[in-house]
């Protein structure tokens, strides 16, 4: 043994800044090297983050610093150790003498390496970092050395890791970094002061942690790890005894480390290459750390550091106060890393030695889980509600454990070997530390569960639903005995719980519409409508806590809705007939078309079971009979279904279960065996299965009855655990014999107990013949000893105690349970969770508010009546959200004192009145659609407010003009808006202007008084404040212009609610604040009904009874009748073009217009016809059916004839019938029609009548378009119908033309004899039948022909002015159309009659007079007409010479006629007809005729010619 030297440099305060050092150093380097990503520099960053150095030139490899550099460094660090050294006067007379030979070894290793840094040539990255770690590493190892020493050497250790030389890519650095491990684990030092010690202790902390956190540390192995993580557990239990400082380091190091080992665990992607056979453990250590003959100086006993101050390990007899022998028992049982002994296979060792993974996390975890299994190490009762040991080693545990969650996340569900350790080992501790009297305890364990919810639910369905059972929702009433520390973090976790937005979702659709399971979210609920519930008691934080926890289940739920959803409620569970329900499967839990129905199939099966449970234990006959009715039973009871009644529905009366198994009935003795089972007791110890099987009934006091269940029970026990047990006979035996020693044990009136040994013998030979292991015996023994099987199991449905046995057959059941519903954020279940929240809730929430006296506690009352308003909209509960607006609305009316001003103020002052008012409008806003009665109430309120002069102005006036551009600007004016201002409220001081012409008239009384006008005060003027942005808050005008969403329903009861508040009072009652109102209504439905045009036929009705009220009962101009005539305009104005199936019924609203009183209508005459032409301007496009424009035409045809409104009124026609835009064949007729009377109208210029031609002749173009479409038509019957709808169109058009070409008006009429012509010409596309054709020859040609002769002949010229070119005109029209169509026409039978009257019109006109003369232009113009046709019918062969002998062939009459016109065509147009055979021909014909009959051959010809054709 060396001699221990005296250290007399080392003080208390050089441990004290060591320590701050390294608690320091982390927190600069990551500041530094964040800084550094920040500038963009190159960094040399240190994993641990302590240096960050940055070399400007000089770096050969990037990411490696100079090598120079780095050789200075490690040069300074030798140079460090040996100074150290030489101090110490054991190494200083080595060191100072002359003989080389006599320098320690370690020495001379340092002395080495700074002889051969600076020669190497490579860079450091190729350079083994053994080479230069060896000789800092020997010092820390020998035991020789000193704590200075050692510290100054782990220090130089320390630079060299965290410099950027050494990483995953240096040469031989596995190697390196194990050496480093070894050494620094194994270190061993003279102890000389406690001071020394902790310096060292906190540097090896230091550099374990740089291990870890380096970037080589990916080289480590399993091993080195576990060795790691186990000598910084030793530090961290010798620290008790230590310093304060030191503990925190050590502690705060054990924590990084986890943090570093497990956020590695997320970039495992699978164990089941690395784990062999399923097994992970490391059960050995390997390089030397438990097996001493490795090396003498790397000595580790049980895993603790060495001192070679007293040879003895560091952790023996070294424990903290308040750990004491438990934490020593801990340490040296159960908490070391891999401390047993056992062989270990190639493969275990090859593990353990290959990087480190999850091996070693396995081995961690469970060391972590294992420092919470207090039962075990204190010999404590499991039932126990607090815990003896103290709090501080499971608070440690916890943080790790917690950490590790939190790092893992969801990736320990790729590893199954850590899953198990949380499943078990890790959630059965976490059960027993809930129940803490410690919150500090209960708190972490809290936290714990719900990251575990968080990343691992799907995996911990059941350990869930007994952690809330069990230990929440026990902990958080007060009649289970606990604390109100221990409620208050009970409620506390809950309510954390509840802000998760699937954990309401996820805890009734896996627990509650699970039949084996309880009820978790009602219970839940429950708890927390009762905790905030305050009875006979002042508001407290528990009842605010349970309130929280109820809005944020509510908001969870009013956010989900939005998303979509599969509702429950739209499918309800038919039930016709029995089936097997205990036994149905989801195909597949992850589609949420297969569970939503599926959980709510069994949600309805579990409702059912709990109302025939009821049945059941009023009477067991008629409860199955109930249950037969319903179909939940078959008809003919099956013991198998009876069995699953029993076993799963929650309930019953288990006396009542017991009596009916013991039963002697075949039925009864069936439905036990089934019953039995339903149980899983496979590889389940006999004494627990036992257990289990008695808590499901009470066991009957009759000992036939005993027996017939114990053999139920022993057959299902032998048939799933026949390991130990012979035959059946045995388990039956054995279990009867349990039964016994339980009683005897328990009962108080056994004054002798039976002992081991006579359990022991009273069992001899009953396995078969055979005794039974007397191990297996003693187990059982004391396991009834410990724990009692009760034989009386609890009644009702409270929440039980997790016992051993219970925790057993939770870990069996949780292998067979169904999966895990994970739910999205859809409302897949959340009407079924309303209908059973809603009503506790709104009572809570109700009661909270009018009792609160906290502005905070008003905003969250405020939310929750805004999330239920939100869900019980969604969901259709419409008289919940009435009775909700109801309630809120009675806080709105308290100002109803004597003044303006005073409402204004005392509404101002109360917060609660005006959160009230905030939430009121804004579930109006939001959720108005399934509001009824409520808007009376809320229309109320919106008068007050505007009574009070608190709502915008032109608030309704916008909202009817939303889309319209206001034209205010454009005038110069300043545009209004809709916004408040404080100026804009009354004054406190003077009457509110529009409180009457009294009020003005008091006010202006005052004037001349001496008294000076009292100034607000800042109370008063705050409250004025507060009053305005509470109005503008709840966006009252958003009522009206969102009203569009509302729904059908609600909108009409809106509308109904303004119709009865704006009725006018009867006369002689009506004031102007009355007059305001019907008017500030009026807009508002006008509004309304302008928001709402597409479905304005829910309105209509109720709108035009209205506003005819109003219009028929006013006499003299007012601002009501001024809003109710041009709000109908308006109204179809922006209507119009939305709603076609009302159109003609708006449009015949217009009437109303015409029944206004004369001095009404006088007043606003001008601007309801600006309004009316406006209105057909914008459309015309959209009116369909002919009834509606034969209104909007007759409305045009009455303009046409008023001065003022013709204008705007052609402007109208003009819009509608240009380029056939907006021309139809359902208003093709009436705009004809229309036209045709302005162009007669002689009311302004000639121009308009010119126009309106222009107009009728252009929409010949329609005629011709809408014959092509006509002929895609598929049905031939369809296709006459169309064409022959269009023939009509066509004969209207020219008949109206046919009119105007009569006008007296010479522009008029020629200008309508063009545009006949350009009709009859351009209608060649229009394929008209050839009857069309000569009824429009018949009644409009030959008609205007000779009405304009006749008028020439009868009429002045200062009537007509220049008729006779008229006349021109009309011949030309005539001969221009009869040769476009005489290719057509020659084939018809009638053509002779057509061409005969052709000529004699000609003829007629050849030889007609003008003002006593003939027309020297008819003169000219006739033979050239003639002889166009003459030369047209000759080229088509329609005029060819006849050989008919009678003279009445068409050749013979075609030239009587042509003599008569211009005898000489017939040889300039046949010249080669013999023309005196030709001459005889017609001499003869001339003289066998007489005078009469020569003149009655025209008439006849032309009169004959088809009346009634077409």
């Amino acid at each position: 043994m060396d001699t221990q030297i005296t250290l007399r440099w080392l003080s208390v305060s050089t441990l004290l800044f060591v320590g701050l050092c390294f608690i320091l150093a982390n927190f600069i380097g990551k500041c530094q090297a964040d800084l550094l990503d920040k500038m963009g520099h190159v960094k040399l960053q240190m994993q641990t983050g302590i240096n960050a150095i940055e070399e400007g030139s000089g770096q050969c490899n990037a990411g490696y610093p100079n090598k120079t550099t780095v050789a200075c460094m490690i040069n300074a660090e030798i140079g460090a150790v040996l100074a150290v050294m030489r101090r110490n006067v054991r190494w200083g007379v080595h060191y100072m003498s002359d003989d080389d030979q006599l320098e320690h070894s370690l020495v001379q290793s340092l002395k080495a390496l700074r002889r051969q840094i600076f020669s190497w040539q490579n860079q450091w990255h190729v350079i083994s970092p053994a080479l230069y770690l060896q000789p800092f590493l020997d010092v820390i190892q020998s035991d020789e050395t000193g704590a200075p020493i050692t510290g100054v050497a782990l220090s130089s250790v320390y630079k060299i890791l965290t410099l950027d030389v050494i990483d995953q890519n240096t040469v031989n650095v596995g190697d390196a970094m194990h050496l480093v491990v070894d050494a620094v684990t194994s270190c061993r030092f003279e102890v000389t002061d406690p001071g020394s010690e902790e310096v060292v202790l906190m540097k090896i902390l230091q550099v374990l942690l740089a291990c870890v956190k380096s970037k080589a540390s990916v080289m480590l192995s399993n091993q080195h790890i576990c060795t790691i993580v186990n000598t910084c557990f030793r530090i961290v239990h010798q620290a008790g005894t230590k310093s304060e400082l030191l503990q925190r380091i050590a502690r705060y190091t054990m924590h990084e480390l986890v943090r570093c080992i497990f956020s590695h665990l997320q970039d495992i992607v699978n164990t089941e290459l690395a784990l062999v056979n399923g097994s992970t453990a490391l059960k050995q250590k390997t390089g030397g750390l438990n097996n001493e003959h490795n090396s003498a100086n790397r000595q580790l006993e049980n895993g603790s550091l060495n001192s070679a101050s007293d040879g003895r390990p560091l952790s023996t007899g070294i424990a903290s106060s308040t750990v004491c022998d438990v934490a020593a028992t801990v340490v040296d049982e159960d908490t070391t890393i891999a401390s047993s002994g056992k062989e270990t296979d190639l493969n275990e060792l090859q593990l353990m030695n290959e990087p480190y993974g999850i091996p070693c996390m396995v081995e961690i975890f469970h060391f972590l889980c294992s420092l919470l299994n207090v039962v075990e190490h204190m010999g404590m009762s499991p039932r126990s509600n607090t815990i003896a040991f103290d709090e501080d080693v499971p608070l440690f545990a916890l943080t790790l454990i917690n950490s590790a969650i939190e790092l893992g996340g969801i990736s320990f569900h790729r590893h199954p070997r850590l899953l198990s350790l949380i499943q078990d080992e890790l959630f059965r501790n976490l059960m027993q530390f809930g129940l803490s009297m410690s919150p500090l305890v209960l708190s972490m364990v809290c936290s714990v569960v719900l990251n575990l919810y968080h990343h691992l639910r799907t995996e911990l369905k059941l350990q869930l639903e007994a952690f809330f059972s069990c230990v929440i929702l026990r902990l958080a009433q007060s009649k289970y005995g606990a604390s109100y520390q221990q409620q208050e973090v009970a409620m506390e976790a809950l309510v954390d719980f509840c802000r998760q937005k699937t954990f309401m979702v996820e805890m009734y659709a896996n627990f509650d519409c699970d039949i084996t399971c309880s009820n978790v979210f009602e219970d839940i609920a429950n708890l927390l409508s009762k905790s905030a519930f305050p009875v006979n008691s002042p508001l407290s934080s528990m009842h605010i806590l349970a309130l929280d926890g109820l809005i944020a289940v509510m908001q969870g739920m009013a956010e989900r809705i939005g998303n979509g959803s599969l509702s429950s409620e739209q499918s309800p569970v038919n039930l016709e007939e029995y089936t097997p329900f205990w036994l149905e499967k989801c195909e597949n839990f992850s589609d949420p078309n297969n569970w939503v129905p599926f959980v709510c199939r069994r949600k309805y099966f579990k409702k059912r079971l709990m109302i025939g449970a009821d049945h059941f234990n009023r009477d067991t006959k008629k409860g199955l009979e109930f249950l037969q009715g319903t179909h939940l039973l078959p008809d003919k009871l099956d013991p198998r279904s009876v069995a699953y009644f029993f076993r799963y529905t929650a309930g019953l009366d288990k006396n009542l279960i017991g009596d009916f198994l013991g039963n002697h009935d075949e039925f009864c003795v069936q439905v036990l065996h089934d019953f039995a089972r339903t149980f899983d007791f496979k590889d389940m110890m006999l004494d627990t299965a036992l257990r289990l099987f008695l808590e499901t009934f009470r066991l009957p006091g009759e000992s036939q009855k005993i027996e017939r269940v114990l053999i139920a029970f022993s057959e299902r026990y032998y048939e799933q655990s026949p390991h130990i047990l012979a035959n059946k006979d045995a388990a039956l035996l054995l279990s009867y014999s349990i039964i016994m020693l339980n009683t005897d044990l328990h009962n108080t009136q056994v004054k002798r107990k039976m002992t081991e040994e006579d359990f022991i013998r009273n069992n001899r030979r009953i396995n078969g013949g055979n005794d039974l292991p007397r191990e297996f015996l003693s187990e059982l023994y004391h396991s009834i000893c410990k724990n009692e099987i009760r034989t009386t199991p609890e009644q009702g449905s409270g929440f039980p105690e997790m016992t051993a046995s219970r925790w057993i057959y939770l870990m069996h059941k949780s292998k067979k349970s169904a999966p895990f519903i994970v739910s999205d954020s859809k409302a897949y279940l959340d009407y079924d969770m309303f209908s059973i929240l809603s009503g506790p809730t709104i009572a809570a929430i109700s009661v909270v508010f009018d009792n609160a006296e906290n502005a905070e506690v008003y905003q969250t009352c405020m939310d929750g009546f805004t999330a239920v308003a939100k869900i019980s909209a969604y969901y259709h509960l419409e008289n919940i959200l009435d009775d909700l607006v109801v309630s809120l609305c009675k806080f709105v009316s308290i100002f109803d004192p004597l003044s303006v001003e005073e409402s204004i103020l005392a509404f101002g002052d109360d917060t609660k009145a005006r959160m009230a008012t905030e939430t009121v409008f804004t579930i109006a806003n939001r959720y108005g659609d399934y509001i009824r009665s409520g808007w009376r109430n809320i229309l109320d309120c919106i008068l007050k407010f505007h009574k009070l002069g608190l709502l915008p102005a032109r608030m309704a006036s916008d909202a009817a003009e939303e889309s319209e551009l206001s034209t205010e600007t454009e005038h110069g004016g300043k545009r209004s808006t809709n916004s408040l201002s404080l100026s804009q409220l009354p004054s406190v001081s003077t009457p509110k202007r529009s409180s009457g012409l009294m009020s003005r008239f008091s006010q202006l009384l005052y004037l001349g008084t001496e008294e000076p006008r009292s100034v607000p005060t800042e109370e008063q003027l705050a409250a004025q404040q507060c009053t305005l942005q509470t109005i503008q808050k709840c966006h009252i005008d958003s009522i009206i212009t969102e009203s569009k969403f509302l729904q059908a329903e609600s909108l009409l009861q809106l509308a109904k609610a303004l119709t009865s508040a704006g009725v006018r009072p009867k006369k002689g009652n009506s004031t102007s604040e009355d007059e305001d109102t019907s008017v500030f209504c009026l807009e508002l439905l006008v509004a309304i009904t302008l928001n709402n045009r597409d479905r304005i036929e829910l309105l209509w009705q109720g709108v035009y009874e209205h506003i005819s009220n109003i219009v028929q009962s006013t006499v003299m101009p007012c601002a009501l009748v001024e809003k109710a005539v041009f709000g109908l305009l308006r109204i179809c104005h922006r209507l119009l073009p939305y709603k076609e199936n009302i159109t003609d019924e708006l449009l015949r609203s217009l009437q109303l217009v015409l029944k206004l009183d004369a001095r009404v209508a006088d007043a606003y005459y001008e601007q309801i016809t600006q309004e009316v032409s406006h209105l057909m301007k914008a459309n015309a496009s959209h009116i369909r059916s002919h009834l509606g424009w034969r209104t909007i035409t007759s409305l045009l045809s009455i303009t046409a004839r008023h001065l003022e409104a013709a204008e705007a009124g052609f402007d109208a026609l003009l819009f509608i019938m240009s380029d056939g835009a907006h021309l139809l064949p359902a208003n093709f007729v009436l705009c004809i029609d229309a036209a045709k009377q302005f162009a007669e109208s002689r009311v302004g210029q000639v121009e308009r009548s010119v126009m309106a031609l222009d107009l009728m002749a252009g929409s010949v173009c329609c005629l011709e378009k809408w014959t092509n479409d006509a002929k895609q038509a598929t049905k031939e019957e369809e296709v006459a119908k169309m064409l022959q709808d269009i023939g009509d169109m066509w004969l209207r058009l020219i008949q109206g033309l046919k009119k105007l070409c009569l006008d007296q008006r010479e522009e008029v009429r020629n200008h309508a004899l063009l545009s006949l012509q350009n009709c009859l010409t351009g209608s060649v596309g229009i394929n008209l039948p050839h009857s069309l054709w000569l009824q429009c020859f018949d009644q409009v040609i030959f008609a205007v022909v000779d009405d304009l002769l006749e008028i020439s002949q009868t009429h002045s010229q200062k009537d007509y002015r220049n008729i006779e070119g008229t006349l021109v005109l009309a011949l030309k029209l005539l001969c221009k159309v009869f040769l476009q169509l005489i290719q057509d026409l020659s084939q018809l039978t009638g053509f002779s009659k057509l061409w005969l009257a052709v000529l004699s019109r000609l003829e007629i006109y050849m030889k007609v007079k003008v003002r006593g003369r003939r027309s020297e232009k008819l003169q000219e113009l006739v033979p050239e007409l003639l002889k166009n046709i003459l030369l047209v019918m000759k080229a088509g062969r329609v005029l060819v010479r006849s050989s008919g002998v009678d003279g009445n062939s068409l050749w013979e009459l075609t030239w009587l006629h042509i003599n008569n016109i211009a005898p000489s065509l017939q040889f300039e147009v046949f010249p080669e007809q013999d023309s005196e055979h030709l001459q005889q021909k017609q001499t003869e014909r001339v003289e066998g005729l007489g005078p009469d009959e020569n003149n009655s051959v025209s008439s006849n010809e032309t009169g004959q010619d088809g009346p009634g054709i077409g």
